[in-house]
């Protein structure tokens, strides 16, 4: 029946700038059941979610269309702070905590609790009761008790292992008055294995008191241990809501990353790939770009493939191209062609045939303040001094060859634009992504690194960058590292794909490889189960 349900999410749509991101989307939880969502990066679980607490984002770009209903009742949630009235919390990945304040200041951060004193009955007024530490600090002692947390209550937070500020956030949510429903956003990223077992039965503990959480992980194993069920979202869409006891972790990662796959590359490829050289070579590379930190990985990339890197967001696929570029602080050794790159050097990565395409095109990729024309050629007119009038004492910049380059590139990528003098700013993200591109390929690379290549840009673009790329790699023998959060485009124009998880490669597969193992590599789960499978 309807009313047993805590919470009901009946054919969420939503669109942003014509872009639908969740395509009638159910959603149904339970009193005292835990229930996982599951999905890869950009599956809509994050604005399933926005929708579910009401967030600007929603109701500033055109609200959403379906249900939300709360014990029944149908919701309209128009903010975060009407979420929690109704009776929704939220556990964050992104720790919410103070640390100069102690666990109970904390706990009680703006549900603090007074009591009257003689100024606050002589002058009748409120602003002059005392916070009633004795009260807050037994309502906190209950919650950390409930946890499993023997920490003194008024210890401050500063300097306590990450694992013990996760269960204080939760000891700050369950300490809430009327939570029916608490979502666990990614909470045992940070947890260690027996950490993340000792939330697990807080989690149950917390569902026996009638409390419904949702559980959004991408550690499958854990969905299995603590889930009553599981629903999992595909690009928008719902792919299946099932009973955990009647599935299992392999076909968990089939149902989260499965799709059909079309593939552009060459049908010789695997023919050619048995006789190609090693071209460039990382070995124990490390990397310290925060959130995506590389931790110590080996890989061999052969020459004329597209080398595919993929894995979930701040697992470290970004990370491998920027330190190679001498971006961020790098260790370890890059072998290009035989011969060791210089570490933290962008120039010489620059100089010795390598063009990087950066994830971050108005950070890194861009001089919003200048036009196309003068974006495509800068890094080609430093490093290669091409563009260039060279007199005896002094050099000019060749203003022709610096526009019909622009011009050739804005015609072969489709540049929307007014003209090569347009400023990059003007343009949308789409163009300015196009920008970048041909920017890199104006330095005539042996090796183009591509870091999320298509993402902001439309549908009709994604096809025309892969294609391009796919071209590059065919008729010049260009060499691709390509890392993106889209798999599906991964498998259809790459080589090889390797997957990165927590900072290391989980595996390297062929793109026609099992849905089954590119989700368990995906959630890390990949080497894990192979090796119990050995024993």
């Amino acid at each position: 029946m309807e009313e047993q349900y805590v919470l009901q999410m009946k054919n969420i749509e939503k669109s942003y700038f014509g872009n639908k991101v969740l395509k009638g989307v159910d959603l149904s939880v339970k009193k005292g059941e835990i229930h996982a969502l599951l999905g890869e990066n950009g599956a809509g679980k994050s604005t399933l979610m926005n929708v579910l607490f009401g967030m600007p984002v929603i109701h500033s770009t055109g609200g959403f269309e379906g249900e939300v209903r709360i014990d029944g009742a149908n919701m309209n949630v128009k903010s975060p702070k009407e979420a929690m009235e109704f009776g929704i919390g939220m556990v964050h990945q992104e720790f919410m905590l103070i640390p100069g304040f102690t666990l109970t200041e904390n706990i009680k951060l703006n549900r603090e609790i007074t009591k009257k004193n003689f100024l606050n009955r002589i002058f009748k007024k409120d602003t002059l009761k005392f916070l009633d530490f004795k009260q807050m600090n037994t309502d906190s002692r209950e919650s950390l008790d409930t946890l499993g947390l023997d920490i003194e209550e008024w210890v401050k937070v500063a300097g306590l292992p990450v694992g013990h500020m996760q269960f204080i956030e939760i000891a700050r949510e369950i300490d809430k008055k009327g939570i029916k429903l608490l979502v666990f956003d990614e909470p045992t990223a940070v947890l260690t294995e027996s950490e993340a077992d000792n939330l697990i039965a807080s989690m149950k503990k917390i569902a026996q008191r009638g409390i419904a959480i949702l559980f959004i992980t991408h550690r499958l194993d854990e969905v299995i241990k603590a889930a009553d069920n599981v629903t999992i979202l595909r690009d928008g869409e719902l792919v299946t809501t099932r009973k955990t006891k009647d599935t299992n972790v392999g076909e968990l990662a089939e149902l989260m990353v499965g799709r059909k796959i079309e593939l552009t590359k060459s049908e010789d490829n695997e023919e050619k790939d048995n006789n190609r050289e090693v071209v460039l070579s990382l070995k124990n590379l490390k990397v310290d770009m925060p959130g995506e930190e590389v931790k110590g990985m080996s890989l061999d990339i052969m020459k004329g493939e597209i080398f595919g890197i993929g894995g979930l967001a701040g697992q470290g696929k970004i990370g491998i191209a920027n330190g190679i570029m001498g971006l961020y602080e790098t260790e370890g050794e890059i072998i290009l062609n035989g011969e060791k790159l210089n570490l933290n050097d962008t120039k010489d990565s620059l100089k010795k045939g390598l063009a990087f395409v950066s994830e971050d095109r108005r950070g890194v990729g861009l001089l919003l303040d200048e036009s196309i024309e003068q974006n495509i050629v800068v890094t080609t007119l430093q490093i290669k001094e091409k563009f260039l009038k060279k007199f005896a004492i002094f050099n000019q910049i060749d203003r022709g060859a610096v526009r019909k380059n622009a011009l050739k590139m804005i015609n072969d990528l489709d540049i929307r634009c007014t003209g090569p003098e347009q400023y990059t700013r003007r343009l949308s993200g789409g163009n300015q992504q196009k920008v970048c591109i041909a920017r890199a390929l104006t330095l005539e690379p042996k090796i183009l690194l591509v870091s999320e290549p298509t993402r902001g840009i439309d549908i009709g673009a994604k096809k025309l960058v892969l294609d391009l790329l796919v071209k590059l790699n065919k008729e010049l023998g260009m060499t691709i590292v390509m890392a993106s959060s889209e798999l599906g485009e991964l498998r259809s124009i790459c080589n090889r794909i390797a997957i990165i998880s927590k900072g290391k490669v989980e595996g390297i597969l062929r793109p026609d490889d099992s849905d089954r193992d590119f989700g368990l590599m995906m959630a890390g789960e990949y080497r894990k189960l192979h090796s119990k499978e050995a024993i």
